[in-house]
């Protein structure tokens, strides 16, 4: 049976650790590149830049192209991008991918368009939102949720029962104790240790966690 057919949005450093991923898994094949903000023939990885949005319609439509990953990793931009695509692309099937090197217990449930990077840990009874990241090395224990558009960042890692509100961004080697709730478009700074709930639109640094002041939804955060 022919593998289907994809393309990855985006050409940058994320897009780059996406197409590494899908080789490692080795169920899609790569077609190359959509990107409206870099010109046709534009390399990332051995992968050229084909067209924008409007390409990719079309390579649907043809049937040349079964689906997409978003390779985008700021939260909110990657959130916006996907609805674009499937207003303009109707149907169209959005495919995550999960590193060989990542472990993923099969008792949870990863939405469409998350990325597992290399070395991450999902245990078991854990619920993953559609388009999360989960980055190199973390991990999030058993029964935890991340709702849409949420990520951790490298080596960050949350205790049993955690829950990471939409849009939510846990930085690089920030620990979440167990049961922690972190409310939506929340973000948490790199080396952080939170000990208590976070609410929505904050950002929270320091050991303990602190909130030090609040954010819009889809204000940048990279």
């Amino acid at each position: 049976m022919s593998k289907p057919s994809v393309v990855v949005v985006g050409a940058s450093g994320h897009a780059r650790v996406i197409l590494d991923i899908i080789r490692s898994e080795d169920r899609c094949e790569i077609v190359g590149l959509v990107d409206s903000f870099k010109p046709v023939g534009t390399e990332l990885a051995g992968f050229r830049v084909l067209g924008d949005e409007a390409f990719l319609a079309d390579a649907v439509r043809l049937g040349d192209i079964q689906g997409v990953i978003v390779g985008i990793g700021d939260n909110s931009i990657r959130s916006r991008i996907t609805a674009n695509l499937s207003a303009a692309v109707p149907g169209l099937t959005f495919f995550s991918a999960i590193h060989a090197r990542a472990t993923v217990s099969p008792d949870s449930v990863i939405g469409p368009g998350t990325v597992v990077m290399a070395g991450a840990v999902v245990n078991p009874g854990c619920t993953i939102g559609a388009g999360c990241i989960i980055n190199t090395n973390a991990s999030i224990d058993h029964d935890g949720r991340m709702d849409d558009f949420s990520s951790l960042a490298p080596a960050c890692s949350t205790g049993g029962n955690v829950s990471i509100g939409t849009h939510a961004a846990i930085g690089i080697g920030a620990i979440l104790f167990h049961a922690i709730n972190v409310g939506e478009h929340t973000v948490i700074g790199g080396g952080a240790v939170v000990t208590r709930d976070i609410p929505p639109c904050s950002v929270a640094m320091g050991v303990p966690a602190r909130v030090v002041r609040q954010r819009e939804p889809g204000q940048r955060y990279l």
